[in-house]
């Protein structure tokens, strides 16, 4: 299939796919005329990228997994059990301290609502007299 089948088939746009090879994540074969031809493997290997992706991983940090030829955590690859353990432990790592971030902050603009929503009150209050 030709690149732009790819895209279709994949929901991702020709441009990332470009990015992706550009990355060694995929590797199309290439016809005398130098145009791109992709087979089903790289509709799977493009949805693990996605995958990967949507896990806030980046393109480096998916390469030695997805080099490793194992494309989804249900392969039993076990040559690629390190490498990916090791990636994942520390992306969850990495969302639980952003997690916490994030409740620290949501913490605060709760308590700052309360605050101006007090003041606001008493500046309606004191215009009642």
């Amino acid at each position: 299939m030709k690149i732009g089948e790819l895209s279709i088939k994949t929901g991702v746009s020709i441009r990332s796919i470009r990015y992706y090879e550009e990355k060694n994540l995929i590797y199309p074969k290439r016809l005398e005329n130098g145009y791109r031809v992709y087979g089903e493997e790289d509709v799977e290997r493009v949805k693990a990228v996605q995958l990967f992706l949507d896990l806030g991983l980046n393109t480096e940090e998916i390469f030695p997994v997805i080099s490793c030829g194992s494309l989804h955590p249900i392969d039993n690859n076990s040559s690629c059990a390190s490498s990916a353990l090791s990636l994942y432990r520390e992306k969850l790592e990495k969302t639980r301290e952003q997690i916490r971030n994030l409740q620290e902050v949501e913490a605060k603009l709760e308590n700052l609502i309360k605050f101006w929503t007090k003041v606001e009150n008493q500046g309606k209050g004191s215009d009642i007299k």
